[in-house]
């Protein structure tokens, strides 16, 4: 067996380190890196099943123009000539790049360097715009400069951890074990959301505050550590710059009852977090999309650090604010100049530093000011005033607030470019060029994790067709462009070794970004490169800040007033992630287990609204804001808010006919970040009445989506599955079903109708319908599709005699449904989750499943008593 390779996993800001041990052409064993510090070997199930997603299903692997393979000379120069036009007649504002936290550091540098410095427009945004921007502007607001002063490590020290708009248990499962294993060892855990989610369920108190109320809590919490004798007067005193009225400001209207009744959660438990958080010194406060996907998100992640720098509760062990971040490489985008209000290397557009970058790069025409923010990009465009568009590495059509409006924009642009290394996208429908990308598996660079850790991502495989890397693609149209000097990179490490000059070129120390000495070694020691943190371990220890005085700066911030609802939008809606799911599925949708956990876009609504709604579990609903509307399967869940809604992001054209949350949310951004507020849209929902329902199972992928109200894709073992559901006539669907020998069942009574087809003595598909009758379970139909020959009930939907249900999967890591982990709970006495994980495994990997089966045994214990 060949060695294994060691890498970082490809998803969440986590920044796991990987052994991957190539077994195949295309495959791979994943296990975790023991010596990585992000993870210390552990891995949640996105990342322990990242060998099923290397495959080449549906890969784009040719430069095509319009539908038209072509070479890579021929795509790669009409790129160049229709982006050098467009800057020779309408100036360098009139192109774009929109880029991507999945790109390698190496590759964003070149793009940035590009934009910035060559094109000398700062037109480049990326989508890491909708995820972390209010924590840079609140970062750089407080502190001068966008530095996350916490690590990983402190978590092992603190005392209290305090969540803050974060499913930590699903979105950073790793991160998530760390903190639990902190509380067993005696450490508090407060949650603050308001969805009472699988992390709230296991927190000593959970706060289940009004959407948008953050700044109301945070500063009430400030108002009482004030009133508490716990503020630092002398940190303050010696390190931290306060306004004038600051603390006049801050009194008004914060007092404990006032800020329960704007955040409407008990009194009661509003002072007992209040107290808690005043009597404990070592205090870490995590924040996430829940405080930055808001168009108060800056004065949200301002609030939480002037709590922090106030009471002394930074730079020391266990004591720090948090920003955590949602994708793999947002901290590296971020540090190399990838948003459009950033220059390079934390610089802003200040002349000296427009100068400094000047000189660096010899770049004759450096970007004067901050370009457009994601939103207003794609506004742009639809206005005419943006006329050619790369994007790299995301799939806008589905991921942008008011996606349809998106859609308008993308196709009415005059030339868009895609580099993507999925053939068939959202976003890639509108592209005249297509671009083949290197895949994870294939990317050989740096990536920078949440706690400011550096590792190297190292290629697995050959790259196959013709896709390369995209700091390759980026460059040789660069030096089309005219800039082949500037852009003269044979290998990655030739840009990471620039990368790292210009964060220390004339930086006398007043910006804290630096990479000293990683500039200096040659291509095998970048080959060999260890995880190392830049800025060291305890970022601002010795009270020094990165501004002109070396103070940090108290912002103040005052809660703005929530609407009450209204008349035809009467519900709000929030979104977020599923669990086991990534963005818009294109790598995660491959893997069949890790589509076990929520294989449909369900909306989550409280019992009592979807009684007074009409609305049933497992139904159909319809979603609907001022902006568009989706349908989704309905789940009941106590744990909502009464009058809010829940939908995850991930499901696309391509793998749904509903769940399309994007074209939900209103495009208002914080006026600071310029990020969406994704999570309070005005909404609406209302039961979708189907005559039938059903599902199509086929060891091919279907020439099409099936043809009806609801259909929904599943990637299931040796094959794909399609849910649906409708009203018009279900025989257009059996036109999907493949060519073979045909066998049928009919019950006319229930309106039930199985068929499957048979080739080659093996089932080759199967479509089960009913109007009013029961369908089969999935497990063992689905099992069919590899067996090698077909069992005599097939149609019936199960094997002969008694065949044992699973229920819903619980442990994707382990495959272990509900009513396996139910039956082990009483058959064998277990009293606790550990029990659970030594009796049949689950939970006993990633973890992220542990407070699912906490809930489950207090159900059972409840019932049994």
């Amino acid at each position: 067996m060949a060695d294994a390779i060691r890498t970082t996993c490809a998803y969440c800001g986590v920044g796991c380190g990987i052994r991957a041990t190539v077994t195949g052409e295309r495959s791979l064993e994943i296990a975790g890196e023991p010596d990585h510090p992000a993870n210390h070997g552990r891995l949640c199930s996105k990342g322990t099943h990242l060998g099923e997603t290397v495959g080449l299903e549906g890969r784009l692997l040719h430069p095509m123009i319009g539908k038209k393979r072509a070479s890579w000379d021929k795509a790669l120069d009409l790129v160049a000539k229709k982006f050098r036009d467009t800057i020779a007649r309408h100036g360098p504002n009139s192109v774009a790049f929109y880029v991507s936290g999945q790109l390698l550091t190496e590759d964003y540098y070149v793009a940035n360097k590009l934009m910035k410095g060559f094109i000398g427009s700062a037109n480049i945004d990326t989508n890491s715009r909708l995820c972390m921007s209010s924590a840079v502007a609140a970062h750089t607001r407080a502190f001068g400069e966008d530095i996350v002063p916490a690590t990983y490590d402190d978590l092992d020290a603190a005392d209290l951890i305090v969540l803050v708009g974060s499913n930590t248990a699903w979105c950073h499962p790793i991160v998530y074990q760390r903190i639990r294993a902190r509380c067993d060892a005696g450490a508090k855990l407060v949650v603050i959301d308001p969805r009472r989610t699988e992390t709230a369920e296991e927190a000593d108190l959970h706060l289940a505050l009004r959407p948008g109320s953050d700044v109301a809590l945070m500063n009430g919490l400030l108002q009482h550590c004030r009133e508490a004798g716990v503020v630092d007067d002398a940190y303050l005193a010696a390190h931290v710059a306060v306004p004038q009225d600051f603390w006049d400001q801050l009194g008004e209207g914060n007092d404990l009852w006032s800020v329960a009744r704007t955040c409407d959660v008990p009194v009661a438990d509003l002072r007992h977090f209040y107290e808690l958080f005043a009597a404990t010194p070592r205090t870490i406060t995590l924040f996430s999309q829940g405080v930055n996907q808001s168009t108060s998100g800056t004065d949200q992640g301002n609030a939480i650090l002037n709590l922090h720098l106030a009471t002394g509760r930074i730079g020391k062990p266990g004591a720090a604010p948090f920003s955590i971040t949602g994708q793999p490489n947002a901290m590296g985008g971020r540090e190399v100049g990838g948003l459009a209000s950033t220059l390079a290397a934390h610089m802003d557009f200040a002349d000296d530093n427009r100068e400094r970058i000047a000189r660096f790069w010899a770049a004759p025409a450096v970007a004067e000011k901050p370009g457009l923010k994601a939103v207003d990009l794609f506004r742009s465009i639809g206005e005419g005033r943006i006329k050619a568009l790369w994007v790299m590495a995301t799939n806008p059509a589905v991921s942008m607030p008011d996606a349809g409006r998106v859609r308008e924009a993308l196709a009415a642009c005059p030339f868009v470019v895609v580099s993507d290394v999925i053939e068939e996208t959202d976003t890639g429908a509108f592209a005249h060029v297509r671009l083949p990308a290197a895949a994870w598996g294939e990317k050989d660079g740096t990536v920078t994790n949440s706690d400011r850790t550096v590792s190297r991502q190292r290629a697995l495989f050959p790259l196959p067709g013709e896709a390369m890397p995209d700091w390759w693609i980026v460059k040789e149209v660069a030096r089309r462009m005219g800039w082949k000097n500037a852009f003269a990179y044979d290998r990655p490490a030739d840009i990471w070794r620039e990368h790292c000059r210009l964060s220390t070129y004339e930086n006398d120390g007043a910006r804290f970004f630096a990479l000293p000495g990683a500039a200096h070694g040659g291509n095998a020691a970048y080959d060999a490169m260890e995880p190392f943190r830049w800025g060291g371990e305890q970022m601002f220890a010795d009270g020094r800040y990165p501004t002109e005085d070396g103070r940090a700066r108290l912002i103040a911030v005052a809660q703005k007033p929530l609407p009450e609802p209204l008349e035809k939008w009467p519900l709000t809606l929030n979104t977020g992630r599923y669990r086991d799911q990534w963005h818009t599925m294109t790598r995660t949708g491959l893997a069949p287990k890790l589509a076990r956990h929520r294989e449909e876009p369900l909306v989550e609504v409280h019992p009592a609204d979807a009684e007074r709604l009409g609305l049933a579990d497992g139904g159909l609903a319809r979603v609907s804001t001022p902006q568009g509307d989706s349908i989704f399967r309905v789940a009941l869940h106590d744990g909502q808010r009464r009058g809010e809604l829940f939908v995850p992001i991930h499901w696309t054209d391509r793998t749904s006919s509903g769940g399309r949350t994007g074209l939900l949310p209103r495009p208002l951004v914080d006026p600071i970040s310029g990020q969406p507020g994704f999570k309070r849209t005005p909404a609406a929902i209302e039961p979708v009445a189907v005559r039938w329902r059903g599902f199509i199972l086929s060891r091919d992928e279907l020439a099409e989506r099936p043809p009806c109200l609801w259909a929904t894709r599943v990637a299931v073992p040796s094959g794909v599955m399609w849910e649906v559901a409708g009203n018009g006539d279900p025989k257009r669907l059996e036109t999907l079903l493949p060519a073979g020998q045909r066998i049928e069942a009919v019950d006319a009574g229930r309106g039930t109708r199985r068929v499957a087809v048979i080739a080659n003595d093996r089932l080759a598909a199967a479509l089960f319908l009913t109007e009013s009758g029961e369908l089969p379970p999935r497990d063992w139909l689905i099992a069919q599709l590899s067996s090698p020959q077909v069992a005599p009930t097939l149609l019936a939907g199960r094997a002969p005699g008694v065949q044992a249900d699973r229920g819903p999967i619980i442990c994707s890591c382990f495959d272990v449904g509900l009513k396996t982990i139910v039956a082990a709970i009483r058959d064998q006495g277990l009293a606790d989750v550990a029990a659970i994980g030594n009796a049949i495994g689950a939970g006993t990997n990633c973890g992220s499943c542990r407070p699912a089966l906490a809930r489950i045994l207090t159900e059972e214990t409840s019932h049994a008593a």
